[in-house]
């Protein structure tokens, strides 16, 4: 099924517009270059004892690609910017050709500007700090020269948000839940038979080395965490508050650098990968959202307190189910991210419905005002994930779109999203297939999102695994 707005999407077009705006770089480096920001950077560069800069940005795949540049040179960097390889941004992913996807190795390159209000010194080592870019077009280029670089998901969730803020007065907050699995020694975990180690102390006293250098290491780059547990078998999870979702998506990417680097610290691994064991829990990445008109946070109820819920909150969430089938392609990006809905009873939502307090659901509605997405798991890229979600609450706010009653694990209520994709396969399929939300992305990155993952997938399709050899090798004929 085809999905199309009823009226053109006002997001879309002001994305467009902003694709076609060769005088974007000239701004930016205008920007960079004024006195007091060139001033500004060099004083916390110079306080803080910075020799190195890593000028970074996030691909489609969520990985964090950089360039390493002397502190020194700050001031041509801001006015100069980094240049990259276009299809660093897809990862540098060849198809089964070997070709890279994106381009080829003929692909141009592309200029990357520093954010300079996003510097922020590494704690674990003092000497080298990172900054922010946003992607261009080379300014040189003929037709296209300045214009903002269409596959570089950062800039287009910052923008996507201006335009959804423009449009329905409304700004967009979120808190992510990030899981990760940890492996090593002295990490063994303690637990009875038939029982699960969450919550318990004992667990969490094995993990409290890590656990207080991930949080020291996380408040000195600006994240204010707020508490943490731990779940399944070496499986922790840590919170900061919510924010603005761009503010929240740097967050995220600055967390997982921070937990990378704390498992070389003590030679154990921290691993992403949204299912690593059968019988147990996936590493899932919630993302609890709402929507705040200044100080008041218009998804709590404004008349039926044992809702918990807004008429506006309901129509965006009427949005978040039409459009969670054709969304799964980016919150569970990966083959490894269905594993979690063909394992039962492990909490990962496989029916595009809400509820009260449900953790069985896809969306779940709090009491303390927010609409916990529930299938986003930790591989996500939350640039791209926070842009379709939306996009999804605008189409529901713009068509009033009504979810329907909440499933409150009684009789069959109708989901009004359906059935989820179970597959990859089947969700780039239901990704392309919704039209309202590809035209809320550039053309450019659709087509190399989907090229990537549908490279993905056929590489695991013609896999042989162990599991073909235990099934096959010697039971057939």
């Amino acid at each position: 099924m085809t999905l199309t707005p009823v009226r053109p999407d006002l997001a879309a077009i002001d994305l467009q517009q902003s694709l076609n705006d060769r005088g974007a770089f000239a701004r930016h480096q205008e920007r960079n270059l004024r006195p007091e920001t060139v001033r500004e950077l060099g004083r916390k560069i110079e306080e803080a004892g910075v020799e190195y800069v890593y000028y970074a940005l996030p691909t489609i795949g969520s990985r964090m690609v950089a360039k390493m540049v002397p502190a020194n040179h700050f001031k041509r960097n801001l006015e100069k910017g980094i240049c990259f390889h276009r299809t660093a941004l897809s990862d540098l992913q060849n198809d089964r050709h070997g070709n890279l996807i994106g381009g080829g190795i003929e692909a141009r390159e592309f200029w990357a500007l520093p954010e300079p209000d996003t510097f922020v010194v590494l704690p674990w080592d003092t000497s080298v700090a990172r900054i922010f870019c946003t992607a261009y077009e080379p300014p040189h280029l003929p037709e296209v020269g300045g214009r903002l670089l269409p596959i570089d998901t950062r800039s287009l969730l910052i923008r996507s948000h201006e335009a959804f803020t423009a449009g329905t007065g409304f700004e967009v907050r979120s808190g992510t839940e990030p899981e990760m699995t940890w492996e090593g020694p002295g990490l063994e975990v303690v637990k009875k038979p038939g029982t699960s180690p969450a919550y318990q102390v004992e667990n969490l006293e094995r993990m409290r080395p890590i656990y207080k250098k991930l949080v020291t290491y996380a408040k000195a780059m600006g994240l204010d965490m707020i508490e943490g547990d731990y779940e399944d078998d070496g499986q922790l999870e840590l919170n900061w508050m919510y924010d603005r979702v761009e503010n929240t998506a740097d967050r995220l990417v600055t967390y997982r650098q921070i937990c990378k680097q704390v498992a070389r610290e003590f030679g154990v691994t921290a691993s992403f990968m949204p299912k690593p064991y059968n019988g147990q829990m996936g590493n899932g990445c919630h993302h609890n959202l709402s929507l705040w008109d200044g100080d008041t946070n218009v998804i709590e109820d404004d008349g039926r307190v044992e809702l918990h819920v807004s008429e506006t909150a309901k129509h965006a969430i009427g949005g978040l189910l039409t459009h969670a089938p054709g969304s799964m392609a980016v919150m569970a990006s990966t083959v490894n991210s269905y594993k979690r809905f063909w394992d039962a009873g492990q909490f990962a939502p496989s029916t595009a419905n809400w509820g009260l307090d449900s953790r069985g659901c896809l969306v779940r509605i709090s009491s303390n005002g927010r609409m916990e997405y529930r299938v986003p798991d930790a591989a996500v890229n939350p640039y791209l994930s926070h842009t379709l979600l939306i996009a999804a609450m605008e189409d529901g706010l713009n068509r009033r779109l009504d979810p329907g009653m909440p499933d409150d694990g009684g009789a069959d209520v109708p989901a009004l999203g359906g059935q989820l994709p179970l597959t990859l396969g089947d969700a780039i399929d239901a990704f392309v297939s919704d039209t309202y939300l590809t035209s809320a992305l550039p053309a450019d990155l659709v087509s190399i999102y989907t090229q990537l993952k549908q490279e993905e997938w056929a590489r695991y399709c013609g896999a042989i695994t162990e599991w073909d050899r235990e099934m096959y090798w010697e039971t057939i004929p």
